[in-house]
């Protein structure tokens, strides 16, 4: 494992055991139940602040445990034909390479499936849902979620968390992670797990970090370099929706906790000229009913970027060169077809999206910084998933 690979550690022992007996003798709170348990230390990459982590699920390496194991598996859909991770492949940032994903019944959902690294920050969550705030509210959404069916939890919940009590080292698990619980196996227990794990999901081991936060020279090539001068130039603008840590202004922290309004209108579509999108892809407008809504969409990070094609919210886009040619052009102007339409001159489309003037070679630059920002050492780290350990369990 890399040493700039985002990890977490939990301290305890003797330390923990003499700051307990500190706080019973000055009267602390030291039999609150949490003070009994080993404190959970984020040792995060350089310029990444803690995550705000909600106090009603504080991290525990048994719940990031757990919830590893249940992301992987099928039996949490109520047909036991797909699991998280069918959706979100390690190999690939945790996207899943698709256009638009399947449910369980086979049903095409609206969405293009999001990377899931570092989204312990990036709120919020989904592509264009305001109210969901944090990785907890998230997964109900394709855990019980009706209209589109995704994992169908609803459909027979208690055979469900059935098939999970079934299993020796899951239940075991379940016990370990919530060992308050009189009956840990539930869906409030899933869904606490579930976003424990997926928020030590760190990445921040691409040849940029290497080269910005170590000096490594050679990390990046000469072209990468050229075009991480245009993607935090004025020329471009990149920066100003895709900067930061995350390169995504969309996120919160520990430390700034308040959420910033990050939905863009990049003048995808304007069907007919009407200032239309394509059904089940409005954006905010459908959450909002506000017509000035139509068309926007949350920002996603850039890391990985390169591992996570097809882009945009509805994967309509192949490749990285198109979406550059893109944004190049001030929006997409399709010309035929049900979405003929110039999205360039979209009423909602965003001030900062215009026509750059950029030539082949430095759309090519572009390119190169882009998947500069891929964490390699991460995807390798992760391929193999590393379920609850069989044979731990007591029989």
């Amino acid at each position: 494992m890399s040493g700039r690979e985002g990890r977490a550690r939990r301290r305890g022992g003797l330390a923990g055991a003499v700051g307990l007996l500190v706080g019973l003798l000055v009267g602390c709170g030291g039999g609150d139940a949490t003070d009994l348990e080993e404190r959970w230390v984020w040792e995060l990459p350089p310029g990444f602040p803690e995550p705000l982590v909600p106090e009603d699920n504080p991290m525990s390496e048994a719940k990031v445990e757990l919830g590893e194991a249940l992301f992987h598996e099928p039996a949490l859909s109520w047909n036991e034909s797909l699991s998280c991770a069918t959706c979100h492949e390690a190999d690939r940032a945790f996207s899943d390479g698709e256009v638009l994903p399947r449910g369980s019944e086979g049903t095409v959902l609206p969405r293009n499936s999001m990377g899931l690294l570092n989204a312990a920050w990036l709120v919020p969550y989904t592509w264009a849902n305001p109210v969901l705030l944090t990785l907890e509210e998230q997964a109900l959404v394709p855990l019980f979620g009706d209209f589109p069916l995704e994992l169908g939890v609803q459909r027979d919940t208690e055979a469900i968390l059935d098939r999970l009590a079934a299993d020796p080292d899951l239940a075991y698990a379940f016990g370990e992670a919530f060992p308050e619980a009189e009956d840990p196996i539930t869906t409030d227990a899933i869904v606490k797990a579930l976003a424990s794990y997926q928020r030590t999901l760190v990445s921040a081991d691409s040849a940029y970090d290497r080269f910005v936060y170590e000096g490594d020279e050679t990390a990046m090539s000469a072209s990468a370099k050229r075009g991480m001068d245009l993607f935090f130039s004025e020329r471009t603008e990149c920066y100003h929706c895709h900067g930061g840590f995350a390169f995504s202004i969309a996120v919160r922290s520990e430390a700034q906790p308040g959420v910033v309004p990050a939905f863009f209108n990049t003048g995808l579509y304007d069907i007919g000229g009407s200032g239309d999108y394509p059904r089940d892809g409005q954006g905010l407008y459908e959450i909002t009913g506000d017509p000035a809504d139509r068309g926007r969409f949350r920002v996603p990070s850039l890391r990985n970027v390169a591992l996570t094609a097809p882009y945009m919210h509805d994967g309509s886009i192949a490749t990285l060169e198109e979406v550059v040619a893109t944004y190049d052009a001030g929006g997409r102007n399709i010309v035929e077809g049900e979405y003929a339409g110039d999205g360039r001159k979209h009423p909602n489309k965003d001030v900062l999206i215009f026509e750059l003037g950029l030539d082949a070679s430095e759309q090519a630059d572009l390119v190169a910084f882009l998947e500069a920002l891929t964490d390699a050492r991460f995807m390798e780290a992760r391929a193999s998933p590393s379920p609850v350990s069989r044979g731990r369990a007591p029989r």
